[in-house]
């Protein structure tokens, strides 16, 4: 006998895969549209396998139950705020890059509402993040600390832990944008004033925050 060519096979086990993640992002995309039209109730795998056009076999065998469809839903909110903030460009100046983060992750949040509710306001009740998925979630944030660190190396920010800064920042944001969506705030000045305002609580040289993008 002879065996399959690996090129072949590794053709095969590619396509393999990008159909698994292709139906895993659609059942992901049925649920999260699902919970933020019609609310946690509609979250059953029977809804979801009807709306997407699969068997529930298929999501029990991908997520094992609605609890591990919760974390995938909660685990691929933060990816996509990554995604968000990865695609900002880099700047020369890390503190410009810094404060141009702060504008793409209000735009993460107000763009994918269905997620932001999972990540943060508990849209499904009694749904509680593994340990290790609120690691994974956080390590998504992580281009905040890097950005922050290469920050105070340059001298732009006070000497301390890149993380207390970034979470600093990450609560000042997240004020902002919860007023935001309950309709209190009408733009993003507040937001810009509040996370600005907190990086100049660490800044070295209260006179080097550039302006804000786009202003």
């Amino acid at each position: 006998m002879t065996s399959t060519p690996l090129g072949l096979q590794g053709a095969y086990l590619l396509g393999e895969r990008a159909t698994h993640d292709e139906l895993r992002s659609r059942l992901l995309d049925v649920a999260v549209n699902l919970l933020q039209s019609e609310g946690p109730d509609s979250l059953t795998m029977r809804r979801i396998a009807a709306e997407a056009g699969c068997t529930t076999t298929v999501i029990y065998t991908m997520f094992g139950n609605r609890e591990g469809l919760a974390e995938a839903l909660y685990l691929e909110g933060f990816e996509r705020f990554r995604r968000f903030l990865e695609a900002v460009p880099q700047r020369r100046n890390p503190l410009e890059y810094l404060t141009a983060l702060g504008p793409a992750y209000r735009q993460a949040c107000l763009t994918e509402p269905g997620y932001y509710s999972l990540m943060f306001e508990r849209a499904i009740p009694g749904f509680e993040p593994s340990e290790r998925a609120r690691t994974l979630a956080r390590a998504a944030l992580n281009i905040l600390d890097r950005v922050i660190a290469d920050c105070i190396s340059a001298g732009h920010l006070t000497p301390t832990q890149p993380r207390k800064i970034a979470d600093a920042l990450w609560a000042a944001a997240q004020g902002a944008i919860s007023l935001e969506r309950a309709g209190h705030l009408r733009d993003d000045r507040t937001y810009e004033a509040v996370t600005l305002a907190t990086i100049c609580c660490y800044l070295v040289d209260k006179d080097s925050l550039p302006s804000a993008p786009g202003r």
